[in-house]
C-alpha cells in the first residue's frame, strides 16, 4: 500500500500503475544504469559513470561552497587567537572591514547554494536527474567545507572540550568545559562553559579519540571531529535508496530533500554537528530492520541514542517491525520483541559506555539544551507570546509561561508518540515512517529546538512519498533554518528585518522550484527587447551637415 503524502496536494508518481505510466526515469533507481540496445561497446565517460549530473547546479553549489569555505576563515566560528591568521598578511580578514566582507561572501554563498539546490529540484521533479547524479551533485557541494572552519556554530569547539575532559582526569558529566582552562575550552561558547555534556557515551568516546590525537592543534582537532562523523553521512548515503523504495518514495527526491539540503550541507558537515552521526546510524538501523537483521537494526538504533538521547524514540517503532515477524497474537509477539529488544539495547548501551570509561551522568545533563529559548520550539514560542501580551496589562516574568508551554508541549509529544507507535503495530515500513513522524515532532515540541534537530525525523521520512506542496514546504522551512543563526553560530531568531528578508528569499525559492520565472523578469527583459525605440534626432555637426544612416551629407 502506498504510505499517504506528507502534506495534501499533487503527488509525484509513486505506485507501480503510477510509475508504469511515468515518463522514462521516474522511478529512478541509484544504481541501475538506463537500459541500452544492442550494438557495439560504448565506452563510458566519466560524466557517465557519476550519473551524468547537470552542469549548472553541480557549479553553483561548487562555487557556493568555496565562498562559504572562505568566508568562513572571517565571519565563522573562527578561534579566538588563530595561529595561522593572526599577524599574517591577510589577517585583516576577520577584523572590520574585512571581517564584514568575509560575512557577506558567506550569506552570497549560501543564497548561492539555496539558488543551485533549487535548480537540481527541478531537474529532479522533471525527472531529468537519477539519484547517482543527485548524489554526486551533493558530494561535491558537500567536500570543500570538509575543510573549512566551523560556520553558523561553534558547537565542534564543545565537543572537543568535552573530549579532553576525560582525558584530564575530569568527568564530562559533571563539570563543563571551564574546569580545564586551555585552548579548547577559550574557544567554547560562553553559554556552554560550564553546561556537562548532554551526550551519550558513544559520542564521548570518539571526541576522547579525536582530542588525543589532536593535542592542542585545534584547527586540525576541527577537521578530524568532522572526518569522525563522516561515517554517519556515508551509512545515511548507503541507507536512503533501498529504504526510499520500501517506504514508497523516488529514490533522486530523497536524496535531493535529505542529502543535498542546505541544511545537510551548511549546517550538519559545514558546522560539523554529531547529528550527522545520529542521522546515519539511524537510517542504517531502520533500512537492516526492514531487511530482517533485528539485532543488527536495534543495535545501530541503540548506537544512535549513544550518541543523541533523541534517537531512542525510533527503538519501539523498530520493536514493531520486529514483532511482525514473530509467530503467535500480536500481543505476544509484540511482547517477545520487546523483551528481546530491551535485551540488545542494555547490551550495546553497557559496552559504549564501558568503552567511554563514563557512568550515567549523562541523563541528568540532559536538560542542558533547555536552556535555550528561542521560539523555534513550538511551546516556547507559545509562552513567549503568551508572555508578550499579558505583559502588555501587566508586569509579569516570562519563564512561568515558558516552563508551563513547556509541559503542555510534553503531554502533547507523549500523546503523538503513543498514538503513531499504535497506529504502527502492523510494523513493516509503515512503522518506520511514522517513527520518522514522531522524530519531527520531537524536535518542534521538546523545549529547545536547533535548525539541525529537524534532521532526525527527516533522516525516515525523506524515504516517503512526498506531494509537490510538501517539497516546496520543505524547500522554505530549510532556507529558513539555514539562517536562522548567524554565520559566526550567533542568535538570529530575534531580528525582524534580517528574518522577513530571507523570509522573501525562502518563499522565493519555494515557488521557483515549479516556476522557473516566478517574477516574471525574462517576460519583461523580451518585451523591452521587441519594443521599438524612438527614432534618435539627428545632431548637427560643426561643419553644418548631419549624420544620416551614418553617412556625411551636405545640407542643402
Amino acid at each position: 500500500m502506498k504510505p499517504p503524502s506528507p502534506v495534501d496536494g499533487s503527488t509525484l508518481p509513486d505506485t507501480a500503475a503510477e510509475r508504469a505510466a511515468a515518463p522514462d526515469g521516474a522511478h529512478d533507481i541509484l544504481d541501475a544504469p538506463p537500459p541500452v540496445e544492442a550494438g557495439p561497446a560504448v565506452r563510458r565517460s566519466w560524466r557517465d559513470r557519476f550519473g551524468n549530473p547537470a552542469r549548472g547546479p553541480l557549479l553553483l553549489g561548487l562555487a557556493a561552497s568555496l565562498m562559504l569555505l572562505v568566508g568562513g576563515f572571517g565571519a565563522g566560528g573562527v578561534l579566538i587567537h588563530d595561529p595561522l591568521l593572526t599577524n599574517s598578511p591577510i589577517g585583516f580578514w576577520r577584523y572590520g572591514h574585512g571581517r564584514d566582507i568575509a560575512g557577506a561572501l558567506m550569506y552570497a554563498g549560501v543564497g548561492l547554494m539555496v539558488w543551485a539546490w533549487i535548480r537540481l529540484g527541478r531537474e529532479v521533479l522533471a525527472n531529468g536527474a537519477r539519484g547517482r547524479a543527485v548524489l554526486t551533485t551533493a558530494a561535491v557541494w558537500t567536500a570543500p567545507l570538509l575543510l573549512a572552519p566551523p560556520i553558523f556554530t561553534r558547537d565542534v569547539f564543545s565537543y572537543l572540550a568535552q573530549g579532553a575532559l576525560p582525558l584530564n582526569g575530569f568527568d564530562p558529566y559533571a563539570v563543563g568545559p571551564e574546569a580545564m582552562p586551555g585552548i579548547f575550552t577559550d574557544n567554547v561558547h560562553y553559554f556552554w562553559q560550564d553546561t556537562p555534556a548532554p551526550y551519550g557515551p558513544l559520542f564521548i568516546l570518539i571526541a576522547k579519540a579525536v582530542a588525543w590525537v589532536t593535542g592542542d592543534t585545534i584547527i586540525v582537532g576541527v577537521v578530524l571531529m568532522r572526518l569522525a562523523l563522516l561515517p554517519g553521512l556515508l551509512l545515511f548515503v548507503w541507507a536512503l535508496p533501498e529504504l526510499t523504495r520500501r517506504l514508497g518514495g523516488r529514490v533522486p527526491v530523497a536524496l535531493w530533500v535529505a542529502v543535498a539540503n542546505p541544511v545537510m550541507v551548511i549546517h550538519l558537515v559545514g558546522g560539523g554537528h554529531n547529528d550527522l552521526l545520529v542521522v546515519g546510524l539511524l537510517a542504517a538501523g531502520s533500512l537492516v530492520a526492514l531487511r530482517g537483521g533485528h539485532i543488527a537494526g536495534i543495535a545501530l538504533v541503540t548506537g544512535a541514542m549513544a550518541v543523541k538521547a533523541s534517537a531512542a524514540i525510533a527503538l519501539p517503532f523498530l520493536v514493531l517491525v520486529w514483532a511482525a515477524h514473530l509467530s503467535g497474537s500480536q500481543r505476544a509477539r509484540i511482547t517477545k520483541a520487546i523483551a528481546a529488544g530491551s535485551g540488545i539495547f542494555v547490551v550495546v548501551f553497557a559496552a559504549c559506555t564501558v568503552a567511554a570509561g563514563v557512568g550515567l551522568g549523562w541523563l541528568p545533563a540532559l536538560s542542558a539544551p533547555s536552556m535555550i529559548v528561542n521560539w523555534m520550539s513550538i511551546p516556547t514560542a507559545v509562552g513567549e507570546f503568551t508572555h508578550t501580551l499579558l505583559s502588555a496589562l501587566v508586569n509579569v516574568p516570562k519563564q512561568p509561561f515558558v516552563n508551563v508551554a513547556r509541559v503542555l508541549g510534553g503531554i502533547l509529544l507523549v500523546y503523538i508518540a503513543v498514538r503513531q507507535w499504535w497506529a504502527a503495530r502492523d510494523g513493516g515500513p509503515d512503522a518506520v515512517r511514522r517513527a520518522g513522524v514522531v522524530l519531527l515532532a520531537t524536535a518542534v515540541l521538546s523545549p529547545a529546538m536547533l535548525p539541525w534537530y529537524v534532521s532526525w525525523g527527516m533522516a525516515l521520512v525523506a524515504a516517503a512519498a512526498w506531494s509537490v506542496r510538501g517539497l516546496q514546504i520543505t524547500v522554505f522551512v530549510s532556507v529558513m533554518l539555514t539562517i536562522c543563526y548567524y554565520s559566526n553560530g550567533e542568535d538570529a531568531l530575534y531580528n525582524p528585518p534580517y528574518l522577513i528578508a530571507w523570509g522573501l528569499i525562502a518563499v522565493l525559492a519555494a515557488v521557483s522550484l515549479v516556476r522557473p520565472d516566478p517574477l516574471r523578469l525574462s517576460t519583461r527583459v523580451l518585451q523591452r527587447a521587441r519594443t521599438p525605440s524612438p527614432a534618435p534626432v539627428p545632431a548637427a555637426s560643426s561643419a553644418g551637415s548631419v549624420i544620416v544612416d551614418g553617412a556625411d551629407r551636405g545640407t542643402s
